[in-house]
């Protein structure tokens, strides 16, 4: 993972270039699955997947979500994207809470955001040319563009992703998967969006290829002035992409603030755990390692209080009882924790 940190510090002043204007608030966002049970298919229960976000997100900055599989950051991305309907809370895009979007409202608005998915090789039309792959989503909003410029504009795409012009008239499995995810990157862009969700982009990637791709979307975030929800588990590869990070666990986000900050100062038990987790670089510096004992509750079945509390070596009685709320203990710092003050 050396290559990817090596070639991603360049990152590091992207955070001088936000500006203070909010593009996305999420407020209190809940997405439940309902689980079946009995003769009749009643709903018996709910899988709390995501339960009860908040954040915001400015325009031109990346935030990085991190946390453990199953902990909810990818159902969160998909509901914000509206490619899963919230259970409850907020989601206000610039400007507008488009959870009260439908039908033509909301297709409209899904040309300012767009998801770049995890998996290069089951996110590509198989039966499509790329150039086809590429142009569907600019077809689909602008019926009425001629062919000739919209060929030119998929083209110039590929040329900015760093695909050969014949990459046009191929087929996605004539790709590496380098390659594939570049497509990918070329297909989200199609429509100009605001805000992409990269979704855990680079984790089914080869190390020497995760460090080519994170410069491109460094790249790709200057040129096109987007805005970032990187989505991933490899705390690493998260601090040297994003301006600022937030920690989820078990569909809660249980602390947020600046990327050095998370890993200088980091306040909450389960971020001072994944922090401790972090290889060092440097064999001759030795770090406390804090290992967590017992496994993650099921979100179909969460604990009562601090959803942490089962596996908190910090814990005390009243967090088994209280439910702790996200709230700003310094500046930009975001905590959900009752012995933080």
């Amino acid at each position: 993972m050396n290559n990817v940190l090596d070639a991603t510090q360049t990152h590091e002043t992207t955070s001088s270039k936000t500006n203070q204007e909010t593009l996305l608030k999420v407020s209190n966002l809940k997405t439940y699955y309902p689980v079946k049970g009995g003769f009749f298919k009643r709903t018996v229960g709910h899988v709390k997947a995501v339960d009860g976000v908040s954040f915001e997100l400015k325009k031109g900055e990346t935030l990085g979500l991190v946390g453990e599989s199953g902990c909810g950051k990818s159902t969160a991305g998909r509901t914000i994207l509206r490619l899963l309907n919230p259970t409850d809370g907020e989601i206000n895009f610039d400007g507008e809470d488009i959870t009260k979007l439908r039908g033509n409202r909301l297709r409209e608005k899904r040309k300012d955001f767009q998801m770049v998915f995890q998996d290069p090789y089951a996110s590509l039309n198989p039966m499509q040319m790329v150039g086809d792959i590429i142009s569907e989503p600019i077809k689909n909003y602008y019926p009425r563009k001629k062919k000739k410029e919209i060929k030119a504009e998929v083209m110039e795409l590929l040329k900015r992703v760093g695909l050969p012009d014949d990459a046009y008239t191929k087929y996605a499995h004539e790709f590496s998967g380098g390659q594939r995810q570049r497509i990918g990157i070329a297909r989200a862009l199609a429509l100009k969006p605001k805000l992409i969700i990269a979704d855990e982009p680079v984790s089914a990637l080869d190390v020497s290829v995760q460090s080519q791709v994170l410069n491109l979307l460094n790249e790709l975030q200057d040129d096109f002035d987007l805005t970032y929800l990187f989505i991933a588990h490899d705390l690493s590869v998260v601090k040297h992409m994003s301006d600022r990070i937030g920690i989820m666990y078990l569909g809660h986000i249980v602390e947020i603030a600046d990327k050095n900050t998370i890993y200088k100062e980091p306040l909450h038990p389960y971020t001072q755990a994944l922090i401790s987790a972090v290889p060092e670089p440097d064999p001759r510096r030795k770090k406390e390692r804090i290992v967590l004992e017992g496994d993650v509750p099921s979100p179909e079945n969460p604990p009562s209080g601090c959803p942490f509390h089962t596996r908190c070596p910090m814990a005390v009685d009243k967090c088994s009882t209280i439910k702790p709320e996200l709230k700003e203990v310094r500046s930009g710092h975001h905590v959900a924790c009752i012995l933080v003050d």
